[in-house]
């Protein structure tokens, strides 16, 4: 009788890392696992894979994580006191922009396009690691613009949320445009076009309080 050979092995970072470029490039629903199997490779079996993931929905929990832990960190900007709040959030936008651009990567951003069209929001818990990283950025906007106003930035009057949710709109807009393959340089120039929203809330220089 022939001898069950050994059961073939994986490298679980790797394999985490093959499913990312995956469910950013497809989208949850589209990647299924036939190509999940296909793309960790070493000979992985449906049972292996339930065995070490759980499940596919298990799976992409991991994946949403690994991805704010390395190309979601475009964003960190937002959540540094050492910038001033406009040249945060305009950095953020721009490293965002070029990430989402880079050629060798999927287009787009997992956390916006993830599971676009895929689930009905109330239905699902698949899209809940998507919008928890959705807020966190929102909440990382919000925060620069009132510290903006804190600082005397910005006149006491301006809409926090508001402008906060003017960046957002773009951050989440530049994922569509760098799939459909707007040019980086056409997207920078909407980052600039719409920090002059921010200016155009700005205090005079004679009250404003200087940058550190």
């Amino acid at each position: 009788m022939a001898q069950l050979g050994r059961p073939r092995s994986f490298d679980r970072t790797l394999a985490i890392d093959e499913a990312m470029l995956l469910f950013w490039r497809y989208g949850y629903e589209a990647t299924s696992l036939n190509r999940l199997k296909a793309a960790i490779g070493g000979g992985i079996t449906a049972p292996s894979f339930y065995a070490a993931f759980g499940s596919k929905e298990a799976l992409f929990k991991e994946v949403v994580a690994r991805y704010m832990e390395t190309h979601g960190r475009v964003n960190d900007p937002l959540f540094d006191e050492a910038l001033a709040p406009r040249e945060a959030i305009a950095s953020a936008l721009g490293r965002s922009a070029r990430m989402q651009c880079d050629e060798q990567l999927p287009k787009g951003c997992l956390v916006a396009l993830g599971t676009l069209g895929s689930y009905a929001e109330e239905d699902s818990s698949i899209p809940l690691p998507l919008r928890e990283a959705r807020a966190r950025i929102r909440k990382g906007l919000l925060a620069c613009v009132s510290r903006g106003i804190a600082r005397g930035d910005l006149a006491e009057g301006t809409d926090a949320r508001a402008l906060a949710t003017v960046f957002e709109g773009l951050l989440l807009g530049i994922s569509p445009m760098a799939r459909d393959g707007v040019a980086l340089a056409v997207i920078e120039g909407a980052i600039a076009q719409v920090m002059t929203l921010w200016d155009g809330n700005a205090r005079s220089t004679a009250t404003a309080r200087p940058d550190a």
